[in-house]
This record gives C-alpha cells, structure tokens and sequence, in this order.
C-alpha cells in the first residue's frame, strides 16, 4: 500500500471498538496512514437522505484512494454509484453486504437497493461470510455475479463483525499492504 488515502464507512449501528473497523483504523494510523473513520450521524437509526448526503460531502473533502464498507454502508455505496455523482477511488472492498430488498424497519429507507452497473472503482473486491444472517451465500453469488468482481469467501464468518469474532482481523491488514493480493499462508480470511 503506497500511503493510500483510505476511507472505512460503517454499517448500522457503527462499528467502534471492538469492531475490525477500529482496529483497521488503528492499525493503518500507527503506520503514519492517511485514514479517515467517520461516525455516520444517527448510526443506530440511519436513513439514507442524511447518509448519503454526509458521505458524498465526506468523499469531496477527503478524496480517498481506497474506500472499505461494512455491511449498511455497501447499500449506501450502491446508491451513491447509481447516482452517479461520486468521483472514483482506486480500490473498493466491499464486506459483508445485506441483502438487496432487506426488510428491518429501522434501515428500511435504504432498500431496496438496485446493483450498480458501475462501482466507481478501478478495483473492487467482495467480501462475505457463509452464514451471514444477512446475505445468503446463494445471495452473494447472484450479486457477485452481476457485479462482475473478485469474491472472497470466508467459512463461518457470521456478519464479519465483533459479534463474529472479528475485532482485530490481520487479514484484512495485509490485503491492503499488497495492494488486494490474497496474503499467504493466512489461515483466516
């Protein structure tokens, strides 16, 4: 990674300690990284106006090279791409999505949510977890597909969050260092 500007954008709910997200932003920090971690106002009760809004003003002042969402935040993504509005960023990692017509009431203003025919990224990976509560595996691959990008596939990975045991996820560490190359001898996606 050659001191790539890099966004992460949290889902519902936020993604604070003990979230990889807070650790990844540490982590990248420690490093002299340029990386910015945005608390998305009202994160427990989100709506899409107010995201998306704060994003795009949060992409034009920081104008990151990689962005990384978590859960909620691909849709916002994904609504955001349709749009059309953004400027493109060199890498998209994209992990742990919900489903395209989720039905929870309290996020319910982001769906649903149409497959954008363009990322707005030159790279973007897909990562997702077999038994996510959230996506079906089945699900992942449909979106996969119509994406037309890479998809990382972690077994029993739940919604690759704190709650899934995924605090401090070196992984994901070194896939940024190698600029999205799959890090050897890593027995954890």
């Amino acid at each position: 990674m050659k001191r790539d500007k890099v966004l992460l954008l949290h889902g519902w709910g936020g993604s604070d300690y003990p979230h990889w997200q807070a650790w990844l932003a540490c982590e990248l920090a420690k490093e002299y990284g340029t990386v910015s971690f945005p608390l998305i106002q009202h994160p427990h009760f989100p709506h899409l106006n107010r995201w998306r809004k704060e994003v795009k003003a949060h992409l034009a002042d920081f104008r990151p090279d990689t962005v990384i969402c978590h859960s909620l935040a691909n849709t916002l993504w994904f609504h955001l791409c349709n749009e059309g509005e953004i400027a493109p960023v060199k890498r998209l990692i994209l992990v742990s999505p919900p489903r395209l017509d989720c039905r929870i009431d309290t996020i319910k203003s982001f769906f649903p949510v149409k497959v954008p025919t363009h990322l707005f990224a030159e790279n973007a990976t897909l990562i997702v977890s077999t038994n996510d509560p959230y996506l079906t595996l089945e699900e992942a691959w449909k979106l996969q597909e119509r994406l037309a990008i890479p998809m990382k596939t972690i077994e029993k990975g739940g919604h690759i969050n704190a709650d899934s045991g995924y605090g401090p996820w070196p992984w994901i560490l070194e896939f940024l260092k190698t600029d999205g190359v799959c890090p050897r001898g890593s027995d954890r996606v």
